[in-house]
């Protein structure tokens, strides 16, 4: 959610902290600030709103420094007002913060009785004013965060400034991801690599409740016993690091055509020879069961993939919010494997419920998009998406990268049991490989599907509906549209439309309906003749042998390709994330950024 970033420099840093915050903008944010110590002297920048409105702060009121940390926030305890905005400071001491302390309150009662008063409705400003409390009591800036941290309950990822002290930064992580940056004579943190690649590609990632006190020369990292601890430089990719919309007027625009070509470079990686080639250590034979979690976009991929594992591979699944799974404490069944969905790998909820399963699954596997991360880190397997990076808040590759993983996860688990013969699984695989070609040519309609848009762009309310795997579409279609666009949006089961929903219908509800000419295609069809019978607005997306059969009555339709079982909601995604677009782009809200939204959810 939040942006962290740090500079050890031999330049001025504020106009490179503010650069460096452009390059994490993707995670969602309502204010910003910079801090910097300048001839020993602590002084800080904060403004609401964009990163702009920060800029045009330093304008007129400029911050000098070599050495600085800087923030963009997420609003979580205390409005989105710049009183709110890191970086926080108390006395000698500045603090930027992703996360929650949990405990600020009992914290703020007890240093009131050493005089100390919140100015800020924030919990992170509680951090600061404990570690000025410890500086007031004698300790150095290493000792005095040591017993601080050791007071926090929480998730954090913190980085400390210290007034008098030019070449000193230190970092702590806790439950929230941290990279240290090696340059030449200069030291950076971020909580994303992201924003550190145009300054180095020498990282370092924190583990969990490391500690590292840094200066120009290096890191000391120490682990949560306390002991000295070594963690590795690892070099990334410039390639993976380049963030740019390529002539597209948005990321998602961008992201959404650049779908054909990382689902072909998953199936590449898991399928080189046209049949699934997933790792040994992956032994579906020693599983008679799965486990499924995630959150969000994740959760509706997981969903889909239920069937799969249970129609294809016989393998019983159940699929799990993990905001509910981590409190509900399930007990899991021996020969489990769990699966945890991630794009960022770091989803609070998410990570949680891992550790939670950690020591009763048989097998912890994780689906992320970033491999370095906690969630791939924490996991006994960890299968990388391939989807690039994703900056528009909204996902689109990552969700049709994370189908066809799990896709090809359904087929190996099916071979493994003797659930498919070679000519089911073939036929499968030609199914799948013809995915980024079926994708080519849905993004054709781009035009036909904004000429849709205009009809959701003015509803108050829009009802998507769809059976077996469109129903999973069906969710992620009314969530994308939420998400952009800000109109409300529900999805049913076709099945339950008669059980509630149909008490919604009237003839200016648009009504999605997502029926591909399957074997439940009937059936869909049956209830969408509900809908037109109560005369609500019923837009059929099909193929060509659907709408020979079903258009009569229809207020729009939009034809696709034909697909198959694992094709289908794959290919089917791309007009619910188009739709979406379009209708936000006919509202004018923000597309890439969404308000309220933040790209990884690192808090509860």
């Amino acid at each position: 959610m939040c942006g962290i970033v740090g500079i050890l420099g031999q330049h001025q840093v504020a106009p490179i902290l503010v650069d460096a915050l452009k390059r994490l903008e993707y995670r969602g944010y309502d204010s910003a600030g910079i801090a910097t110590v300048n001839n020993g002297l602590l002084d800080r920048r904060r403004a609401v709103g964009k990163l702009v409105n920060l800029s045009d702060v330093l304008v007129h009121n400029p911050l000098a420094g070599l050495a600085g940390i800087g923030h963009t926030r997420w609003a979580t305890h205390g409005a989105a007002n710049e009183q709110n905005a890191h970086p926080h400071a108390c006395g000698p001491v500045t603090v930027v913060h992703n996360g929650i302390i949990e405990n600020f309150r009992d914290l703020r009662e007890t240093l009131s009785a050493h005089g100390y008063s919140p100015v800020t409705d924030t919990d992170t400003e509680t951090v600061a004013m404990l570690c000025a409390h410890y500086l007031a009591q004698g300790h150095d800036p290493k000792a005095a965060v040591q017993a601080t941290i050791a007071e926090l309950d929480g998730a954090f990822a913190l980085l400390f400034l210290f007034e008098g002290h030019e070449n000193l930064m230190i970092a702590a992580r806790k439950g929230s991801p941290l990279a240290i940056g090696h340059g030449d004579g200069e030291m950076y943190v971020g909580s994303d690599a992201i924003a550190l690649a145009p300054m180095t590609d020498q990282i370092t990632y924190l583990d969990e409740g490391d500690i590292a006190f840094i200066t120009r020369d290096g890191a000391d990292i120490i682990d949560a016993t306390g002991a000295p601890a070594h963690r590795d430089i690892q070099r990334i990719e410039a390639q993976a690091t380049v963030i740019d919309k390529a002539g597209h007027k948005h990321f998602m625009t961008k992201e959404i055509h650049e779908q054909p070509v990382v689902l072909s470079e998953a199936l590449a990686r898991y399928a080189p020879n046209g049949i699934p080639a997933l790792p040994e250590a992956l032994d579906f034979t020693k599983f008679d069961r799965i486990l499924m979690v995630a959150c969000g976009t994740g959760y509706y991929s997981c969903l889909t993939a239920k069937y799969w594992f249970e129609q294809i591979a016989r393998i019983p699944c159940e699929v799990d919010v993990a905001s509910e799974f981590r409190y509900r404490e399930p007990p899991i069944a021996p020969r489990t494997l769990a699966i945890f969905v991630s794009q960022s790998g770091e989803t609070a909820d998410t990570l949680a419920a891992l550790r939670y399963a950690k020591d009763q699954a048989d097998m912890i596997v994780s689906l992320v998009n970033v491999g370095t991360s906690s969630i791939a880190r924490e996991a006994d397997l960890a299968l990388a998406i391939l989807a690039g990076i994703e900056v528009s808040v909204a996902s689109t590759k990552a969700y049709t990268n994370q189908l066809t993983v799990l896709a090809l996860l359904a087929l190996a688990a099916a071979q493994a049991k003797g659930a498919i013969d070679d000519h089911g699984l073939a036929s499968h695989m030609k199914d799948l490989r013809q995915v980024p070609d079926l994708m080519r040519q849905t993004l054709k309609l781009d035009n036909d599907i904004a000429s849709l848009a205009k009809t959701l762009a003015p509803a108050p309310s829009v009802l998507f509906l769809g059976r077996g795997v469109m129903f999973a579409t069906a969710l992620e279609a009314a969530l994308k549209l939420k998400e952009l666009s800000y109109i409300h949006a529900e999805a049913y089961a076709s099945g339950e439309l008669k059980h509630g929903p149909i008490a919604l219908i009237e003839p200016a509800l648009p009504v999605v309906v997502f029926a591909p000419h399957d074997r439940l295609f009937d059936k869909t069809v049956s209830n969408m003749q509900e809908v037109m019978a109560r005369h609500g607005q019923v837009m059929l997306i099909t193929d060509a042998q659907g709408r020979a059969s079903a258009s009569d009555g229809t207020h729009s339709l939009l034809e696709l390709p034909a697909t198959g079982d694992l094709s289908g909601p794959i290919v089917y995604a791309l007009p619910a994330q188009l739709l979406a677009y379009h209708t936000a782009m006919a509202k004018g809200t923000d597309i890439d950024q969404p308000r309220n939204l933040a790209k990884s959810v690192t808090v509860e």
